[in-house]
């Protein structure tokens, strides 16, 4: 049975793909950072689905020492019942910011949780993931395009706005995917990025300010539901052979920025590295 970790797996797009993928066979280890969420998500999956193989791990991956240890865990977990082996890791937590606000670490949230907490919980879960020829898929979002990473100011502490954090954290989840496949398509490994279009979620309903929580709130009744981009998830991991593309919306490939370019991956994964201590590497050929 091949293993999938989801993260953000607690409610919305996390959740509905989680509940989708266990109903296709795959044992679906979630991530979330509320242990009530997690009870109330894993009996939803299994009042859908008796049968499913679903396992709840607690972490608030905005803070690097959770995503240590989560992954200690999750490592734990597959060696021990699963070869080792890690099928495919979709990083789909998330969050919007209404005012400048920083982790632990003093890395502004949405660059720390939509790229950061990604970027190193693949590079924990990476030698998992190259034992199966394994997948690595992010939540991104059209608004990656028309902005650029600030190089010299990726924190955005000078001169803040919450709109343009959100649009540069998911240009930096689709230039991480560039990267990884630049990197690691030797070792078996696909990278990949979906748009979910506009969902019915709660994403701008948590830790807002009160604008951006009531416009949300009025936006999101205009999304889809939460299982029309859990199908694009599905299709990438259901395909023996991995997929071509990059950037994907409604299980067809779809254009990206002009900014994803290998290099400008290249500088985000020097700058990322950095910013978690730790060093990918490049794989050679097998």
């Amino acid at each position: 049975m091949k293993t999938i970790v989801i993260t953000g797996a607690s409610s919305g797009i996390g959740l509905e793909t989680a509940c989708t993928l266990t109903k296709k066979g795959f044992n679906v280890l979630g991530v979330a950072r509320s242990e009530a969420n997690c009870s109330r998500a894993e009996e939803k999956i299994l009042s859908e689905n008796p049968d499913a193989n679903i396992t709840f791990f607690l972490a608030d991956l905005m803070q690097q020492r959770e995503v240590h240890r989560v992954a200690e865990e999750i490592n734990k977990y597959l060696n021990e019942r699963c070869d080792g082996e890690l099928y495919a890791l979709i990083n789909n937590a998330g969050c919007v910011r209404s005012w400048y606000m920083t982790t632990e670490e003093g890395y502004e949230q949405q660059f720390a949780l939509n790229h950061l907490a990604s970027f190193l919980l693949t590079y924990k879960l990476m030698p998992a993931l190259i034992k199966a020829h394994g997948r690595v898929i992010m939540t991104g979002s059209e608004s990656h395009k028309g902005i650029k990473v600030h190089w010299d100011n990726v924190k955005l502490f000078r001169r803040y706005n919450p709109l343009t954090a959100y649009k540069q954290s998911k240009l930096c989840n689709i230039l991480f995917a560039k990267g990884l496949n630049d990197r690691y398509a030797a070792a078996g490994i696909r990278a990949y990025v979906v748009d979910p279009g506009l969902v019915n979620t709660d994403i701008g309903n948590k830790e807002t300010g009160s604008l951006v929580n009531l416009i949300w709130s009025i936006r999101k009744r205009y999304g889809v539901s939460p299982e029309i981009p859990a199908r694009t998830f599905a299709f990438l991991c259901e395909q023996e052979i991995p997929p071509e593309g990059l950037y994907y919306c409604l299980c067809k490939e779809k254009n990206y920025s002009r900014q994803v370019t290998s290099e400008n991956a290249d500088r985000l994964f020097e700058l990322s590295e950095r910013l978690c201590d730790i060093h990918y590497g490049r794989v050679q050929m097998i």
